[in-house]
């Protein structure tokens, strides 16, 4: 298939989505009315925090339809391109489809400018993204995402969060969205230092979800039984690295162990 050719008035430039408006393909075509009220699945409860030496990133696994648990295993943290991620909560079929547009995006820019784009550049696209996404919003297609990486020019991680209109707010140091968001925040508030080592971070957003699934019944807790644990990832100079399933559990198992000798449990079983 030739690579098309455009006018330099209707050159759409580095952005993905404006190249597949100019073929035809809106990335976000608008709804039908009338839709009503449809059995929808969604995800919930991610967190990030930034430590320091970049941002962790996590969520649970669980996503729900109604009172009804849909999946067990969904991914809700995703790489955005090499330093940077982003994590997912609300409806999932359009959240999933925001992300791969987003890494397209990311990646587009890099052929067509030969250059990555800045953190404050991705974090402003994604903005884009989460706006245009607000017709089916207003119909309960809601997408609320965080965005995180390592910022190479300030040499630092950097933590952004958005509201369903697509306003782009960076948190200093941490973040929670989706509906166990309170109480994983609460938790990280009350957790976080400035001086966070990877570790501590890990422990940190470990907590704050196994807390959040402890009171919020949409938000997945640890599952030892079929081997299922929440999804983390780092973000450092170095990039994108997903944490080990086997170090996640051995954290979760070390949590529970903790709690049984320090704090009530209240029944809780590892």
């Amino acid at each position: 298939m030739p690579m098309p050719l455009f006018h330099p008035a209707d050159d759409p430039g580095p952005s993905f989505a404006a190249l597949a408006r100019r073929q035809g393909l809106d990335p976000f075509p608008p709804l039908a009315a009338g839709t009503g009220q449809l059995p929808i699945t969604h995800g919930t409860t991610c967190v990030a925090v930034r430590y320091a030496h970049g941002v962790v990133m996590a969520g649970d696994r669980r996503a729900t339809s109604g009172n009804l648990i849909s999946h067990r295993t969904m991914e809700k943290v995703f790489p955005a391109d090499r330093h940077s991620g982003v994590a997912i909560a609300g409806a999932a079929g359009p959240a999933l489809e925001m992300v791969k547009l987003f890494q397209l995006q990311l990646e587009h820019y890099e052929k067509v400018e030969g250059q990555l784009l800045s953190l404050e550049g991705k974090a402003n696209q994604l903005a884009q993204m989460v706006r245009s996404n607000l017709p089916a919003a207003l119909q309960g297609l809601v997408v609320i995402p965080i965005f995180g990486g390592w910022d190479q020019r300030r040499q630092t991680g950097r933590i952004f969060q958005y509201d369903v209109t697509g306003g782009r707010y960076e948190d200093r140091d941490f973040t929670a969205t989706g509906s166990g968001s309170l109480h994983a925040g609460t938790v990280l508030k009350l957790q976080y230092r400035e001086d966070l080592s990877r570790e501590e971070a890990i422990d940190a957003c470990v907590r704050a979800l196994f807390e959040a699934a402890d009171e919020d019944s949409a938000t997945g807790g640890p599952d030892p039984v079929r081997g299922i644990y929440p999804i983390l990832a780092t973000i450092t100079d170095t990039g994108f690295e997903r944490v080990d399933d086997d170090e996640t559990a051995e954290r979760f198992r070390a949590l529970v162990e903790r709690l049984r000798g320090t704090e009530p449990t209240g029944g809780i079983e590892p």
